[in-house]
């Protein structure tokens, strides 16, 4: 962090995480101050970083995409070049929506969806073949039991 945050760039964080569509005025009047400097806070709060981006959420199984799978990667190599490799392949796939790299017995796991069985069993193969894949295990997600994508900024508000 390079940037001490206060109160209000807290307020301002939190209020563009629970919507990133909010005006810059909205957002001024939400968090007390004038719209000209919460417009400057943004920017820098931006440049700095602490936004990464704005989007939409999309809802998957709405657009057709009934299937959501983890798969844990175990590679039969974890030099740094073959662990690149690993991260430039996933990027490439479309499937792929999250990579987390991990500690432990499992390298990676992925969060994949798909519109079909089908699709994601032929997405498995073409992992499996992928250079230094030891092997992959999935598991099926049945229920999606609590979904924040947000960071909890209340707890950061509450040591500030």
């Amino acid at each position: 962090m390079t940037k001490s945050l206060d109160q209000i760039d807290l307020k301002i964080l939190q209020e563009i995480q629970d919507d990133g569509r909010i005006t810059n005025v909205e957002l001024a009047k939400r968090v007390g101050i004038s719209p000209p400097p919460c417009l400057r806070r943004v920017r820098t709060l931006e440049e700095e970083g602490y936004i990464l981006g704005y989007r939409g959420l999309l809802d998957p199984a709405h657009l057709g995409f009934d299937v959501t799978v983890f798969a844990s990667v175990h590679l039969s190599s974890q030099a740094e070049a073959d662990l690149r490799g690993f991260e430039e392949f996933v990027r490439n796939e479309p499937l792929v929506r999250e990579c987390w790299m991990l500690s432990g017995e499992v390298d990676f796991i992925l969060k994949c969806v798909a519109p079909d069985m089908a699709t994601f069993q032929n997405f498995v193969a073409h992992l499996t073949a992928a250079p230094h894949v030891r092997n992959v295990r999935t598991s099926l997600v049945l229920r999606n039991s609590k979904y924040a994508a947000a960071v909890p900024l209340e707890l950061k508000a509450a040591t500030t």
